[in-house]
Order: C-alpha cells, then sequence, then structure tokens
C-alpha cells in the first residue's frame, strides 16, 4: 500500500508567553498571517486554522498540514514572527494515509486581520 505523508504542526502557548500591547499582538497577528498565506502560496502549507482547547495543560492554538518532513516544516514555522516572538511554540508530528485518502482544494489564505 502506499502512503502520503505530510507534517501536522502544532501551534502551543508556551509557558511563560510574551506580554504584549493590543497594537504590538495585532501586529503579530498579520505578521503570522502573511507567514502562512506565504507558506501556502508555495505549495507546502496545505491548511491551517485555529484551534481551541481550554482544557489542556498547555494550550493548543493552531494547527497546520505541510507537505514536507517534520525538520523542513519547523524550519518554515519557526520563520513565523509569532513564533520567533515567543508567542507560540512548535510541536511536529508525521502523519501518514493511504495515498488519496485525503485531498486539498486550492484556496486564498488571508495575509491579514483585514482578511478575514
Amino acid at each position: 500500500m502506499d502512503f502520503d505523508r505530510y507534517t501536522v504542526v502544532l501551534l502551543v502557548t508556551p509557558d511563560n508567553p510574551p506580554q504584549l500591547s493590543d497594537d504590538e499582538a495585532g501586529r503579530l497577528q498579520d505578521a503570522h498571517l502573511a507567514h502562512l498565506a506565504a507558506l501556502h502560496d508555495q505549495g507546502v502549507l496545505l491548511a491551517a486554522g485555529p484551534l481551541t482547547d481550554s482544557s489542556a495543560q498547555r494550550y493548543y492554538r493552531g494547527l497546520s498540514i505541510l507537505r514536507c518532513e517534520p525538520e523542513e516544516a519547523l524550519r518554515l514555522k519557526g520563520e513565523d514572527p509569532a513564533v520567533q516572538a515567543g508567542v507560540f511554540e512548535l510541536v511536529a508530528m508525521p502523519w501518514m494515509l493511504p495515498a488519496g485518502a485525503i485531498s486539498f482544494t486550492p484556496t486564498t489564505f488571508p495575509r491579514s486581520t483585514d482578511d478575514v
């Protein structure tokens, strides 16, 4: 059996996230969205979106599915300005499923909160 290989990356709130003003948080969110849109335009980011799970020990904030190996996914997602600012930490996991079991329809990702 053939398998498709992806990487799932979770954005997790760190134990001590930075304290940001509303303006700083807004700028970082726009930069975060622009980064995701750029990865999608490159064809490596297939899907991404927010998560809300306040019941966990650590808060899961987002999920991305990338068409690359975990090491490359961590490198690419590590370039996210919100990750670099310490707003999010990354957890990457390889994900394999039977070839053709899932497909991703081309779409447009928002580049800022104004696009949402």
